[in-house]
């Protein structure tokens, strides 16, 4: 499945490969507190992304349904890349690694690529797609790019 965030006014849709949108992210959260809401449209799973506030090392958290579903950190020290590390509760924990800032990178689980991240995919400015193995979440996969996004474009 490959998926592009597009932003249209103050929302941003999540579109897939045919151009249906399927996830709604609401971009007016986002302006009074670093807190996203995204909505599946096919299945109404809501997925809530905020930024922990006390905190030693970039964190944010993931619900989906008002529980739990991932807590994702980035590394204190990246030597070759940039690295982040998704926490999910009662699961295997994903390792995010790539070049972040250009939107070119893989979430893995133990070592076997779970999820790709790329902008060269398309020519549309602020567009990246985000394909996902059909075994994974989509929703919880593209929730923790998003976080991975706001934490190294904090001003976006």
């Amino acid at each position: 499945m490959t998926q592009r965030l597009v932003s249209i006014g103050d929302d941003y849709y999540v579109e897939n490969a045919m151009g249906e949108r399927v996830f709604e992210i609401d971009g007016k959260a986002l302006r009074v507190r670093e807190t996203l809401k995204m909505t599946d449209r096919r299945s109404g799973d809501k997925y809530t992304i905020k930024e922990r506030i006390a905190r030693v090392m970039d964190t944010m958290t993931v619900q989906k349904n008002g529980q739990r579903a991932a807590a994702v950190k980035k590394a204190l020290i990246t030597p070759l890349r940039e690295r982040f590390t998704v926490l999910v509760p009662g699961g295997t924990n994903l390792k995010v690694q790539g070049n972040i800032v250009d939107h070119e990178y893989q979430f893995t689980r133990d070592g076997r690529p779970v999820a790709a991240v790329s902008k060269r995919w398309f020519r549309v400015r602020d567009s990246y797609g985000i394909e996902v193995a059909p075994e994974e979440d989509p929703g919880l996969i593209i929730a923790c790019a998003v976080a991975i996004d706001m934490m190294e474009h904090p001003t976006r």
